[in-house]
This record gives structure tokens, C-alpha cells and sequence, in this order.
């Protein structure tokens, strides 16, 4: 496997924990309820050692940009279906910004490894 392979698979697995983290952030009723703070304490432990093992071949900015965007767009979309919060029409503008930052720097950036 190439090394570019598994460094944004790694890249995957902590935008993956981080969201799962985050819901879990949510569960925890401000840290009140043991076992969602514990799994989310986890999740983030994860991501970040992820996303250090994608750090030795993606340079830090894309790495942070694609985890923290991508992040962002998903744990929205878990807002909306899993409780039920709404985002109005700024709100999925601003997402939208952000998929189309994430897909510039990863179509047209030659910052990137492929």
C-alpha cells in the first residue's frame, strides 16, 4: 500500500472518531452522564492519533482543513437526523462553502499527496 493510501485513510478514521466524539459530546449532557464522556474522551483520543499518522505525508494545513471541514459538515448532518435540529438557509450556505473549500484543495491544490 502506498504511503499516500494510508495516511488519508488514517485521516478518515480520525474524522470518523471525531464525529463520533463529538455526538457523544452531546450525549454527555455537559459531562453530567459517565459512559457518553468516557466514549467521547476516547473517540478524541483517537482522532488525534489519526490524524498525527496522517500528518507524516499530509502537510498539516490540508490535513487540519479536510478533518476540522469535514468534521464540521458531517457532525451537522448528524445534528439534523439524529436530534433533530434544524439549520436554515445561511447554515447549509456555510456548509456548502465549506465541501467546496474541502474539494478546491483536494482537486487543484498541488499541496496535496496523491
Amino acid at each position: 500500500m502506498s504511503p499516500s493510501f494510508i495516511a488519508y485513510s488514517a485521516l478518515g478514521l480520525a474524522i470518523l472518531f471525531e464525529i463520533t466524539g463529538t455526538t457523544f459530546l452531546m450525549k454527555s449532557v455537559q459531562f453530567t452522564k459517565l459512559i457518553p464522556t468516557v466514549i467521547m474522551g476516547l473517540c478524541y483520543l483517537c482522532s488525534f492519533f489519526f490524524l498525527a499518522q496522517a500528518l507524516k505525508v499530509v502537510p498539516l494545513g490540508i490535513a487540519y482543513a479536510m478533518w476540522g471541514g469535514l468534521g464540521i459538515v458531517l457532525t451537522a448532518i448528524i445534528g439534523v437526523v439524529v436530534f433533530r435540529q434544524s439549520l436554515d438557509v445561511p447554515a447549509l450556505a456555510g456548509i456548502g462553502l465549506i465541501v467546496s473549500g474541502v474539494v478546491v484543495l483536494n482537486l487543484f491544490s498541488h499541496s496535496t499527496t496523491h
